[in-house]
């Protein structure tokens, strides 16, 4: 198998060129301060190439002197020592990926330590089957690190404590490991991937939290985790543990993915409310939509109602004023109906702002089906009814034979018909994936197609004039 030496020699040739001589041609000639024949690109990408190993260190330094990001996904090394060879030859690498590289080998506490890779600033280990002890020595070697993937490598438990674990470390009761982190391991950590884990316990969880006290981005989807409550066990817990909160560990969390895990109740979502700076949220695919009889639609006026400080759910724009107004008067009437020992604590405090509510003679949330557009592009405008659960890209491609240019090359426009009376702007319909209901879009309203070259034609006409 080669090393990386020799995988850069046979993409970039044995002196390092990028590109082919070009004989017979006229060429301006410059002197760069270093010969682009002794170098690489900054942004080096090297998958599939069967690397085990780092190869000579002073010609691959030579090469590699100027690298910044460095991609090694999907090769064959297997050993610590290489991984650092190859680091200790890329001073200025500030990103680099060994995803589906097999390192679950141990890593040596003094190969971490030293020297330390004051550069690096993203890690990527997806799928390497690393081990507990060798995170926590490369998290002490590299102080610089601000994103750290470790996704697909079949934690079910957290252990930043830099030992082994023993069998008589899990508790007989609950079968969590029963090491707690009681100091943060890495400040600077900013950015933590941790999709695709069979970690079910969100103590287990927090214990990120607590070892990355700075932590502003988590993703756990894909991770079969059951509840947020912090689930204390009689065995294996002190009563200081009894007391904590789901949210105590992430006071500085911004970002959590849970797409895709195994909360099943409202009560996670109230719990989620009181993470002190979570601002963005995706909540996607959970059994609790599938036993809760609801549109889409319906499930988002009661998340966003639930959420007050949330400002992003599911991807998408920013949830506007209006929305948000509506979405809290929907949860008020939606409990109306509901017996008073169901009504959750929300319900309460939203009476307070907004007061008893009249009820509707029929509640439901869900948007009209099919309303009426005027779409105008150019000089031709045309009434169409359409699927207000359709989304925008898919629009598009319906308007393809209207407009006479792909859906590619098309931009959206969208005109409440109330607000142009006002003499107020067109809304940009710039989500693809955002459907057209969130627009609280009805009858009469109107969508402009326009080129995207059209749009910059124009733009450059009104700057040179």
């Amino acid at each position: 198998m080669p090393s990386l030496l020799e995988a850069l020699e046979r993409k970039y040739g044995a002196k390092g060129e990028v590109h082919p001589p070009i004989d017979d041609m006229p060429v301006a000639i410059f002197v760069p301060k270093r010969s682009p024949r002794l170098s690489v690109p900054t942004l080096l990408v090297l998958n599939d190439c069967d690397i085990d190993c780092a190869g000579d260190s002073s010609a691959l330094a030579d090469k590699c002197a100027d690298v910044v990001e460095l991609d090694l996904a999907h090769n064959k090394l297997t050993d610590w020592k290489e991984v650092f060879a190859v680091l200790e030859q890329t001073p200025r690498v500030r990103f680099l990926n060994l995803s589906f590289n097999r390192l679950s080998a141990q890593l040596q506490a003094a190969q971490a330590l030293q020297p330390r890779w004051d550069s690096l600033s993203n890690l990527v280990l997806n799928s390497t089957y690393i081990r507990w002890p060798s995170v926590h020595g490369l998290l002490k070697a590299l102080p610089a690190l601000e994103e750290l993937h470790l996704s697909l490598n079949e934690f079910s438990y957290v252990n930043l404590s830099g030992k082994e674990v023993e069998e008589n470390d899990f508790c007989e009761g609950c079968t969590r490991l029963n090491m707690d982190v009681t100091e943060p391991i890495h400040e600077n950590l900013k950015q933590l991937h941790f999709s695709g884990n069979p970690i079910s316990s969100w103590r287990e969880v927090s214990k990120l939290g607590y070892a990355f006290p700075n932590l502003e981005s988590l993703l756990v989807n894909e991770c079969p985790i059951t509840t947020l409550e912090p689930d204390p066990c009689d065995k294996c817990d002190d009563d200081s543990n009894g007391n904590k909160k789901s949210h105590d560990a992430f006071q500085h969390l911004r970002f959590l993915n849970l797409n895709n895990t195994c909360l099943s109740t409202w009560d996670e979502v109230d719990r989620l409310a009181k993470f002190p700076a979570l601002k963005s949220l995706r909540v996607q695919g959970w059994p609790l939509w599938e036993r809760f009889e609801s549109t889409e639609h319906e499930r988002r006026l009661l998340l966003v109602a639930r959420l007050p400080h949330v400002r992003t759910l599911n991807g998408g724009g920013t949830v506007p004023p209006e929305e948000r107004d509506a979405a809290e008067r929907a949860f008020i009437r939606y409990y109306m109906e509901k017996p008073e020992s169901d009504r959750p604590d929300k319900y309460w405090e939203l009476v307070g702002v907004h007061g008893k509510l009249d009820p509707l003679v029929s509640v439901d949330l869900r948007p009209e089906k099919r309303v009426q557009i005027t779409f105008t592009c150019g000089d031709i405008r045309e009434v169409r009814t359409v699927d207000v659960y359709r989304t925008v890209s898919d629009l598009k491609t319906k308007l393809e034979r209207l407009a006479g240019f792909p859906a590619s090359k098309m931009r959206l426009f969208y005109v409440d018909q109330d607000l142009r009376d006002m003499q107020i702007g067109p809304e940009e319909m710039r989500f693809p994936t955002k459907q057209l209901y969130s627009y609280n879009i009805r009858s009469g309203d109107e969508i402009i197609i326009v080129s995207k070259l059209t749009l910059k034609h124009s733009i450059s006409v009104n700057s040179t004039a």
